[in-house]
């Protein structure tokens, strides 16, 4: 059953909103405005599927009463029809219409920050970090969010030791949140001259981009150096003093930025993956406490757990943490994720209402 009473109250504050993002004056607070027009949007999602349901149940009466008061054969059946197309959208768009209202993460809506490392398997697994840098790249582009390489250490046969970016749009966490662990590939390198399949691993961090509100820092408790970026084999890149490495003495956490040739944009690049770190740090605390209570952990859990595997001879991906198998390995590799993402969000909705 809809709550009528806060679809009436979602209506007001969707009234008052309207009213703000029309508002000139709240546009030049960006942050607060790029807030309320995330909120405005979302209630635009809610407010639609609820008229949408509405319009749907007025559909099924209607024809039901012509149904009762028609003898015409034909246009019985025709109603009956409408009728039983009208109630299989009625039944999608309640479900979706509960699920908009549902109580969310707060940090769903967040921006993401993407590390993704080389783990056992040399070469290999650099190449793989490409592959999946281009996966989620491919699959960014799909949902529209927007892209950005914050630092990276690439090797010399296209691959990365580690790359860093950030990734823009709606319900990016929410969405990206289940990629953390470690993902598995299975095939034959280029170099393996005998054709014998190898086992390489990556790691893969995904963490909800936080505000300077969201993590005070204290300046005291950094130690900032800089010094020349180098490239691939250890060459000097810039002739300035450009790259930034910044330790956060409280906890040890050391960013590294490299790319950009402005000391002071890798200075913020370097802040900005800093706070998202320390963000995840508390989240991970709080997510570990309510997993003692529990046994599953979708969305938590290890980060050095073995997620997902990728095999390559049999075009197969598996998904260890909820047994799901796809043999659509091409697809996925050029971001078909919803399949597992879908599934994954079900799984961690689940287990937080058994729970």
């Amino acid at each position: 059953m809809i709550p009528t009473e806060k679809i009436q109250s979602l209506k007001a504050e969707h009234t008052e909103l309207k009213k703000e993002i029309y508002d000139t004056a709240k546009m030049s607070d960006r942050r607060y405005y790029s807030k309320i027009s995330k909120r405005y949007k979302e209630l635009e999602n809610i407010l639609g599927s609820y008229d949408r349901v509405i319009e749907l149940e007025k559909t099924i009466s209607e024809n039901k009463e012509l149904i009762n008061n028609e003898k015409d054969e034909e246009l019985i059946a025709l109603a009956q029809e409408e009728i039983e197309d009208a109630q299989k959208e009625l039944e999608e768009n309640i479900c979706k219409l509960e699920e908009l209202l549902a109580p969310k993460d707060s940090n769903d809506e967040k921006n993401v920050i993407v590390e993704i490392r080389a783990g056992t398997g040399g070469e290999e697994a650099a190449i793989f970090v490409a592959d999946l840098y281009r996966m989620y790249s491919y699959f960014a582009e799909k949902k529209g969010w927007e892209k950005t390489v914050i630092s990276s250490n690439p090797t010399g046969v296209g691959g990365f030791k580690e790359i860093i970016f950030s990734l823009t749009g709606e319900n990016v966490y929410g969405t990206m949140r289940f990629e953390s662990g470690v993902h598995r590939v299975q095939r034959i390198p280029i170099t393996e001259s005998q054709g014998r399949v190898h086992t390489s691993a990556i790691s893969i961090v995904v963490l909800p981009e936080a505000d300077e509100v969201d993590i005070e820092i204290n300046p005291n408790d950094l130690k900032i150096d800089v010094y020349r970026s180098s490239g691939h084999g250890g060459q000097s890149v810039n002739t300035t003093d450009s790259a930034v490495r910044i330790t956060h003495l409280p906890t040890g956490l050391v960013v590294i930025c490299q790319d950009e040739k402005s000391q002071l944009k890798n200075k913020n690049k370097a802040m900005q993956v800093l706070r998202s770190r320390l963000l995840d740090m508390e989240i991970t605390k709080q997510e570990t406490e309510i997993a003692n209570n529990r046994k599953a952990q979708v969305g938590s859990g290890d980060r050095s757990a073995k997620i997902r595997t990728y095999n390559f001879p049999q075009s197969r991906v598996t998904d260890h943490r909820i047994n799901l198998t796809s043999y659509k390995l091409n697809n996925i590799l050029l971001g078909e994720l919803d399949e597992f993402i879908n599934a994954l969000k079900l799984a961690y909705k689940n287990e937080k209402v058994s729970n």
